[in-house]
């Protein structure tokens, strides 16, 4: 029971008050008891509406008592789901009074499903622990693989999640490998078999990602994924993995080690995979853009492969040669012309010397009456009287023969 003694003596005027008066009185003791501080109410949810302000107001209810409730749009924001019509919940927060209209309420900063309380505290000291060791960091996300070629899956083979990832990557991304590794995903033996699932993934070898999923349902349902277990292999697994627990709202240990979190297992083969539409027009993209790029490379080339031949032609030395050759071809010309005059020239000397050498030759001289007189015996020519004597033979030579004759006698000419 609540005690309200020490503010008993505050009100012992006999004069009246006003309504505003008593009213901040009554607040005053309500919100300074330290006892309506941070408590839990349990309650049935009625009239719950989000004001244009993004502020929460709702009704708790039992048998015997309603109990009005707000949660400012600063908490509500926050919020992974809001509470419905009828639904059992916990409700914690401080206990005031709104002035204006004379009740008071509960401001409430958490909400819970009702009988979950216990869990819901197993889940934020096991997500405190991890997140002091820095299982949530960031830096630790490994990227996705762009082009995966096989794809692991996480999941119980009777799971309609299943057939939805399924479904997704036929439509996606068919050309990928999909390898099934079975597991339950709800119940006390869930955690070990999800543990078990990703490690035969790993040990497979060859599995570029890894899709560990399941769908929607109560947090009990959900609770294998939020087991130490299942959080500490998915944040040590050397594959990056991709979480798709639940649905939008649903959050796990699971999604906050993975590399990825998706909010539904539909979302996670999405994110894991590309769209085979997407890259065709990529494809046909950059096959025209290399088309063109190879038609504006090879008109440049040839371009530069005209202004070299170009270049080269009045650098070649085969109009030298050319010029060279006609040249060759004239100095030949020449050649043959001069060898042809000198010739004839040489001609006319050899005909001139002919006719000097005629004039002076023996056989002219024989011709114009002379003789040539030879000793027989010596066949030395005489030039002389005096190399012959009386009854030596002489051979006389004329012009059409040689004359024997022998010396009768030797007389000088003076």
């Amino acid at each position: 029971m609540l005690d309200f003694t020490p503010f008993a003596g505050r009100m012992t005027s006999s004069r009246p008050y006003t309504v505003s008066q008593l009213t901040g009185y009554i607040r005053r003791l309500l919100e300074e008891d330290p006892a309506l501080e941070g408590i839990w109410v349990e309650g049935e949810v009625s009239n719950f509406s989000r004001a244009a302000s993004g502020h929460c107001y709702f009704t708790l209810k039992d048998a015997g008592a309603q109990l009005g409730c707000v949660l400012w749009r600063s908490l509500a924001d926050a919020q992974d789901r809001f509470p419905s019509d009828g639904d059992l919940i916990l409700a914690r927060g401080r206990v005031g009074v709104y002035e204006a209209g004379g009740r008071y309420q509960l401001y409430v900063d958490a909400i819970e499903p009702a009988g979950l309380g216990d869990l819901y505290l197993q889940f934020e000291q096991l997500r405190a622990q991890l997140e002091a060791e820095g299982l949530f960091r960031p830096e630790l996300k490994q990227p996705l693989p762009r082009f995966p070629r096989s794809i692991g899956i996480v999941t119980s083979p009777q799971a309609a999640a299943l057939q939805d990832i399924l479904n997704v990557l036929a439509r996606r991304y068919p050309a990928a490998e999909v390898l099934l590794s079975p597991t339950l995903v709800q119940g006390e033996e869930a955690p070990e078999q999800i543990v078990a699932a990703i490690g035969a993934l790993e040990a497979v070898g060859g599995v570029d990602v890894i899709i560990v999923a399941r769908g929607g349902g109560s947090l009990e349902d959900l609770w294998a994924f939020n087991d130490e277990r299942v959080a500490r292999a998915i944040a040590a697994s050397p594959i990056p993995i991709v979480c798709g627990v639940g649905h939008e709202t649903d959050y796990s240990l699971a999604d906050l080690v993975a590399d990825m979190r998706a909010p539904t297992p539909s979302a996670a083969a999405e994110l894991a995979t590309p769209d085979q539409l997407e890259l065709k027009g990529l494809l046909a993209a950059l096959s025209l853009a290399l088309t063109e790029a190879l038609e504006s490379a090879t008109e440049s080339r040839r371009w530069r492969l005209a202004e070299q031949v170009r270049a080269l032609r009045h650098l070649s030395p085969a109009a030298r040669l050319a010029q060279a050759r006609q040249r060759v071809d004239d100095m030949q010309d020449r050649g043959a012309a001069a060898m042809r005059h000198s010739l004839v020239l040489r001609r006319e000397r050899l005909g001139g010397l002919v006719g000097q050498l005629g004039g002076v030759s023996p056989a002219a001289t024989l011709e114009r009456g002379y003789a040539v007189v030879r000793r027989r015996d010596t066949g030395a020519v005489v030039g002389s009287v005096s190399q012959v004597a009386a009854g030596d033979e002489l051979d006389v030579r004329v012009v059409d023969g040689v004359i024997g004759a022998d010396v009768s006698g030797v007389r000088s000419a003076r």
